[in-house]
């Protein structure tokens, strides 16, 4: 079996920061809803999805440490942070079968053949949607989970003589993925991704449990007994 090699990236500081946000599932507006549509009758404490969690984040990239020695670091000493830049870009783009992390099908040639010819039926194909990669944010053992990257915005603020940048800040958003984001048939990376959500939820359920000990402990410590 053929496993896919990974796209590893590293921090180079951990940002100063991280801002998250929790998105209960909101019932739709049975007021908004036309004629043909269905009115919801459920209850207002219905929860049939889990809330959305989003992350948001600023990473610092700089060259500086790599630059001072150069025959160490070559790739630094031509592009600077762009290597790095690259490496997250790319997780934005479809990947193809062949692991390119992006593809582009244009039947170019089928556009011009008459009708009812092979290259005619062959750009009549509907052609294959890309699949984004599947990516794990990790931020300590504690959270480990499957993301979409929502927003990505680039700062690049010093370049050397090619116009590689030396310092860039990234400020990412992303979105938290559970298995019903996978579909009924994962795949042998999306089935891990999914298992890493669930060990993550895990540590969150024994994290609260501890907490209800904690409160426990001081309820009894308050009672004048």
């Amino acid at each position: 079996m053929i496993v896919p090699i990974p796209n590893i990236i590293i921090f180079q500081y951990n940002p100063e920061s991280l801002s998250r946000t929790i998105e209960p599932y909101q019932l739709p507006d049975s007021k908004a809803a036309g004629p043909d549509k269905a009115v919801t009758t459920a209850p207002t404490t219905t929860q049939p999805k889990p809330p959305v969690e989003k992350f948001t984040l600023t990473l610092q990239l700089d060259a500086s440490d790599a630059l001072e020695v150069p025959d160490l670091h070559p790739v630094a000493v031509v592009s600077g942070v762009a290597d790095r830049l690259a490496a997250l870009e790319m997780l934005l783009y479809a990947e193809d079968s062949k692991g390119l992390g992006f593809s582009l099908s244009l039947p170019v040639g089928g556009s011009l053949s008459p009708a009812g010819t092979p290259e005619a039926a062959a750009q009549a194909q509907p052609v294959p949607k890309g699949k984004s990669p599947t990516i794990l944010f990790v931020w300590g053992p504690g959270r480990i989970v499957p993301v979409r990257i929502n927003t990505f915005n680039v700062d690049e603020q010093l370049c050397n003589p090619m116009l590689y940048p030396l310092r860039a800040k990234v400020s990412l958003g992303m979105q938290v993925l559970t298995d019903d984001d996978f579909g009924s048939t994962p795949d042998t990376i999306e089935k891990l991704a999914g298992a890493c959500y669930k060990f993550t939820m895990t540590q969150k359920r024994v994290l609260a449990l501890a907490n209800v000990a904690n409160d426990v402990e001081s309820i009894l410590g308050l009672l004048p007994i």
